[in-house]
Formats: C-alpha cells, sequence, structure tokens
C-alpha cells in the first residue's frame, strides 16, 4: 500500500455514466477519480455498440457486393478478408479511446488504471495494473461496474470454450459454420453479419420466438428475414450438452420439437444474456443491498442502500442501452445540483442493427392490450414508403399504438433507418402531440421518415382488452 488518499469522488468503471459524471465534476472543480480495470471508456468503444455496429457495417458492404448487379453495377466473386474487417474496427476503437485519453486529461478527471474492491462504506483497496495497492476514500461513491456476457449451466459448454460477442468481434478468421446460441439481440446481429461475412449459421433459441419481448409479428417478419439468408432457425430448442472445442471444432446435443438432434459445427457463440459485475466487489463492506439477481438495488434516484453512494447503468438493473446510462448520469448530476429528477416513467428507445433493424419505443401493441388499455392501431408495410422502393429495401413494416386521447402509446418499426425514423415518433410522443401532427405534418420527399405521412392516414383498427 502507498498510503489513503481522499476524494472528492470516486467513480469505479469508465462506462458511459460513469466517464460522463466523473468529467462533469472534474469540470466543476472537485477532485474526482475513475478506476478502470482495463477498458477506458467502458465496453461501448471497446468491446459492444460501437465495435459492432463497425462490424455489422462491413457486412452490409458485403452484401451489397454480393448483390451489386441487382443495382446495375457487375463485379466478380466476392470474398471478405477477416483480417481488414478486425484491423477497420481496431482502427476505430484505438482512435475513441484516444480519445477518452484526452478527455480525462482536459476535464481534470485522474484515470487510475486497476481493480477495486470496496473495504467500508466509501473506502477501498485498488490492486494497481502495474502490481501495487492504493487505499482510497471519498465523500461520494458511483458504482459503474457494468455487466458480463452470461454462460448458461450446460454440460460441456463452459469447457468448450465458446466465444461471447466480445471474442467473436475478435476474430481474424472466418467460422465455418457458426452456432449461435440466443436468438436475442447480440445473437441476430452476429449471426447475420457472419452469414454475411460467409459462415454458414445456425441460431439455437430455447423460446417459441425470437426477441420474444417483441409483438409475435416481430418474431415472425425477423425469423424469415434470418431464414431468407440461409440462416438456420431452431426454435423451442432445449441444449442438453455441448462437446469439442469452438474453433476446433463442436457438437451440440438438441432437444427439438420434433424429437432428439445432434448439430456439429466449427465455432459457438453464447449470446444468452448478461450478468452484472458485482461479484467479488465488496458491496457487503460497504452495506449496498443487491437483488436476488445481483443487481445493485437503487431507488428512482439511483441512491443505493448507503448514503453517498449511487449505481449507474446495467449494474443498477437499468436498461441495458448506452443511452441509458447517459440517462442515468444526467439524473444523478441534476439531483446532486438540487433539481428533483427521477428515472421513474422515462421513455427508453432501443435498435436493433439488423438488416433492416428494428426499432422500437413505447408499449408494443401486445402490452398495450395485456396493461388493459382500449387502443387502435396503425400499420403499413415497409413497402408502402416510396423511399424504400428508391433503395430497394423493401422488408418490415411500420406499426403504432394510439390511445383513445389520439396520442401515440407506442411505435414500431423493420426497415431502413428505422431507428431515425423511430426518433421522429418519440419526439412526437415526448411533445404530447396527437398522431394526427405526424398525419399532416409536411415531410421531405422521399425520406424514410415520410412513411409516417402514410402510416397515420392508414386505417386504424381498434384492439381492445379481453374481459376479466
Amino acid at each position: 500500500m502507498t498510503g489513503s488518499d481522499h476524494y472528492e469522488n470516486l467513480v469505479i468503471g469508465s462506462g458511459e455514466g460513469g466517464k460522463y459524471l466523473a468529467w462533469h465534476l472534474a469540470r466543476l472543480g472537485q477532485q474526482t477519480a475513475v478506476i478502470e480495470r482495463k477498458m477506458v471508456g467502458g465496453s461501448c468503444p471497446n468491446t459492444n455498440c460501437l465495435p459492432s455496429k463497425n462490424e455489422i457495417w462491413s457486412a452490409k458492404v458485403a452484401d451489397l457486393a454480393a448483390y451489386a448487379d441487382r443495382f446495375g453495377s457487375m463485379t466478380g466473386p466476392v470474398h471478405t478478408d477477416m483480417a481488414r474487417v478486425l484491423a477497420r474496427k481496431t482502427a476505430m476503437v484505438d482512435e475513441l479511446v484516444a480519445i477518452h485519453h484526452t478527455l480525462f486529461r482536459t476535464s481534470g478527471a485522474e484515470l487510475i488504471m486497476g481493480t477495486a474492491r470496496l473495504t467500508g462504506p466509501k473506502a477501498l483497496s485498488v490492486a494497481l495494473n502495474d502490481d501495487t495497492e492504493r487505499a482510497l476514500t471519498a465523500d461520494r461513491l458511483f458504482l459503474n461496474l457494468g455487466t458480463h456476457a452470461a454462460i448458461p449451466d450446460i454440460p460441456g459448454l463452459r469447457a468448450a470454450a465458446p466465444l461471447t460477442h466480445v471474442e467473436a468481434l475478435e476474430l481474424g478468421r472466418l467460422p465455418e459454420h457458426l452456432i449461435v446460441i440466443g436468438g436475442g439481440y447480440v445473437g441476430l446481429e452476429l449471426a447475420q453479419a457472419f452469414r454475411r461475412f460467409g459462415s454458414a449459421v445456425t441460431i439455437l433459441d430455447t423460446g417459441t420466438r425470437i426477441t420474444a419481448r417483441e409483438d409475435h409479428e416481430v418474431g415472425t417478419s425477423l425469423l424469415e428475414l434470418m431464414e431468407s439468408e440461409g440462416i438456420q432457425v431452431h426454435l423451442s430448442a432445449k441444449i442438453n450438452s455441448v462437446s469439442g472445442r469452438s474453433g476446433e471444432g463442436v457438437t451440440v446435443q438438441l432437444g427439438l420439437p420434433d424429437g432428439i438432434r445432434t448439430l456439429s459445427g466449427s465455432d459457438l457463440l453464447v449470446a444468452a444474456g448478461r450478468i452484472p459485475n458485482t461479484s467479488g466487489v465488496g458491496l457487503e463492506h460497504a452495506g449496498i443491498d443487491t437483488d436476488a439477481r445481483g443487481y445493485i438495488t437503487v431507488n428512482d434516484r439511483l441512491e443505493t442502500s448507503t448514503t453517498g453512494v449511487w449505481a449507474i447503468g446495467e449494474c443498477a438493473g437499468s436498461p441495458q442501452f448506452t443511452h441509458a446510462s447517459m440517462d442515468d448520469f444526467r439524473v444523478i448530476r441534476d439531483n446532486l445540483a438540487g433539481v428533483n429528477r427521477s428515472t421513474h416513467g422515462r421513455m427508453m428507445p432501443y435498435c436493433m442493427f439488423t438488416d433492416p433493424p428494428l426499432a422500437r419505443v413505447g408499449l408494443s401493441e401486445e402490452e398495450a392490450v395485456r396493461n388493459g388499455l382500449k387502443i387502435r392501431v396503425a400499420r403499413i408495410p415497409t413497402a408502402s414508403v416510396l423511399r424504400s422502393r428508391t433503395i430497394s429495401e423493401t422488408r418490415g413494416f411500420l406499426k403504432a399504438v394510439i390511445g383513445e386521447d389520439d396520442r401515440i402509446l407506442g411505435f414500431t418499426m423493420i426497415g431502413p433507418e428505422a431507428g431515425e425514423v423511430m426518433t421522429v415518433v418519440q419526439m412526437t410522443m415526448m411533445g404530447g402531440m396527437p398522431y394526427t401532427a405526424l398525419k399532416n405534418a409536411v415531410i421531405a420527399h422521399p425520406t424514410m421518415a415520410e412513411g409516417l405521412n402514410v402510416l397515420f392516414s392508414s386505417p386504424l383498427v381498434s384492439q381492445h382488452p379481453p374481459e376479466a
């Protein structure tokens, strides 16, 4: 130990919410430090959001090149050089990490590289990456611990050394046959990307439909999308055991509705949920409560059970999106400044970057009906939006859930630029405007957002909750 150092603010973890909070407090002149084990800037710029979207775009280019003749451009056989795909992604990550180092330096927030463990309510020991240790204390402590990929308890799975999204995005080679466990966001995004790079791909999901929390037609559309690209999907799949080693050859014993089956592949990717990084951190020494799944228990101001300690982002059970962590930062920032701000009832949009992408904000149709709401539903196919025809990307649909007062309760889209179109609807919802505001808006032609004119001019279908 090199002695005890006291700070006004200590942040464990340099992910989205934590780093912005640290930069903000340091710029106010407060002595602030961030303890980070490895990834400066957190998972988003290093291993998750941005790297995956970088490689997904490379897959989009590969797909366009493979079918360039449809657009009048004649090419030869298309081959993906995964080493160059990886190099492009790595160059972007390196640039982003360099930007983060600059922001730490210019903000005045100290960046401490090491592993922190709590020893008291606002005290911790840091095993520094240079093999020394520091004892730190603070007036205020902020936990930005994040999550990591879950490996299900399946016989032989862990011994097979499966890929998670982290390792998959570091591959400089192309898997011959990638087996993906999980039909959620990560599984579908990477399955489609590797299929477009040239791998054979099989998806295994335990549910009766992929993206189970979405409306049935979303799951159906995405299933059709995957299968149209040559991806094999097994639903209601019970994985009994795994043998072999990912990268060298794996065998999966499956229980399917039509019987037992053996599936062989070259590589195995697990995309089956997340686990909070709260184990072994010493939360018990600080009196910080967690729930049954290990997430830190917080109130709607993100305060933990210990006074002067907050939790931010995924470890606090916030939605697992970078933009949710950013809003957690704003909630804490404003409350520290005396502004009463809460996480309660916030509108949380999200996108899945398949091609075409899925975007949703607010209630789905099925959620609204389950909640006992009388609603009307507007729906059009993406092909009804003229922009989609100019780019020959007509798969998908747009759907809005409208309440009795004409306000929009939710919006779902599968189609080109779905996230951008969703944001237009989100702003309308935040402003409390009726759906007719978009029905009658003058929107530039020909854009994908122009489809909102068409959507809200279409016939509305009434949906009523089932009688009790």
